[in-house]
């Protein structure tokens, strides 16, 4: 598959990837080479990757805990601990072999550690392919509160290998699977609709689709890289989705979502309240809401769950002056930003989530 020009990086596919990565190592001439993994990823991913690196510069790897749990500063500042005595310094490169929480905080630790070094994301998780390591958002979450600490720092390059998914399980395919149909939602009514049959999708083909995703999603950051505009476009059913994965994460007797079925769920009232606010039509609305809740199971929500999860939305990033900001679909591949939203609707797009 070609590869992508990104803002300021290329994104290569399967063989070309380790082709140009090596390339880059030999041109860079770097001092170390760490490669982060989780305990995931370390088990399933590293024998594959390692020997496809020709180089003869040293390799140490870095490993943390598997989970959203360990994505936070105290893994952060573990890691820049070992960085340091492992010698790291200004022309080390890190390698971020794994999913969205290895590719966020790895970024994140990179950004950071010497006031910046090179990194280079190769994601194995099919939600890092299509979302987390495209765009140079790095970050970690503030206990409970998704991304709050963070910088926009694009890679060296992105490294997308489909043969990972193969080691995947379905429900972390699900989860890349929600952002693949919001990118079709906010942008593509076409790409959209090769998803409303599962049953129909030769997944042969999956490569291309995941090729699409990346190329929509490059698009939209390409005309706004540090999200002051159409970028926010993005985060379609992530203010409610967000919200509802921060208060599962927080409370022992939920269990833990990932991320994908959160914002699938995050969509779905999202996409109620686009209905009532006459930017979607009723037919339109129920497409969405009948092909979701089709892949996704419904999250048991009770009575007592909804105002602490309305209270976290005002962590949302994209909230201005202690304003909620949504942005919503205008008609099926479009959207509109900065849309405010009074709590009243959103309980009624609970209550319609839950029938």
């Amino acid at each position: 598959m070609q590869s992508i020009k990104a803002n300021g990086y290329p994104i290569y596919f399967n063989e070309n990837g380790y082709e140009a990565l090596n390339s880059h190592l030999t041109e860079n001439k770097y001092s170390k080479l760490f490669v982060i993994v989780d305990s995931n990823t370390n088990e399933y991913c590293l024998s594959r990757f390692l020997p496809f690196l020709e180089t003869e510069i040293a390799i140490e790897i870095i490993e943390f805990d598997a989970g959203e749990s360990f994505k936070n500063i105290e893994t952060c500042v573990q890691i820049w601990n070992v960085l340091t005595e492992l010698g790291g310094d200004r022309k080390s490169l890190i390698i971020n072999l794994g999913g969205g929480v290895v590719t966020d905080l790895g970024g994140f630790v990179a950004s950071t550690f010497k006031r910046g070094i090179d990194f280079v994301h190769v994601p194995t998780t099919l939600l890092a392919m299509v979302d987390a390591s495209v765009g140079g958002k790095n970050g970690v979450d503030l206990g409970n509160l998704k991304n709050q600490v963070g910088v926009i720092n694009v890679p060296a390059m992105v490294l997308i290998d489909t043969q990972y998914l193969e080691t995947l399980p379905q429900n972390e395919m699900r989860s890349g699977l929600a952002e693949m149909l919001k990118h079709g939602l906010i942008f593509d009514k076409k790409y959209w609709e090769q998803f409303l049959d599962l049953s129909k999708l030769d997944f042969a083909d999956f490569d291309i689709l995941i090729h699409d995703s990346v190329v929509i999603k490059n698009n939209i950051v390409m005309q706004d890289p540090t999200e002051n505009g159409i970028r926010k476009a993005l985060n379609f059913g992530h203010t409610l989705g967000h919200a509802i994965e921060s208060y599962f994460l927080e409370h022992e007797n939920k269990t833990t979502l990932l991320h994908g079925e959160a914002i699938a769920a995050g969509m779905v009232l999202e996409s109620y309240i686009s209905w009532q606010k006459k930017l979607l039509s009723a037919e339109e609305y129920l497409q969405i809401k009948e092909t979701i809740n089709s892949i996704f199971e419904k999250i048991p929500f009770e009575e007592n769950d909804l105002i602490p999860i309305l209270d976290l939305l005002i962590h949302d990033k994209k909230n201005e002056y202690g304003n909620i900001q949504f942005a919503l679909i205008d008609g099926i591949g479009s959207i509109k930003i900065n849309q405010e939203v009074e709590n009243e609707l959103i309980k009624i797009a609970f209550e319609d989530y839950k029938s």
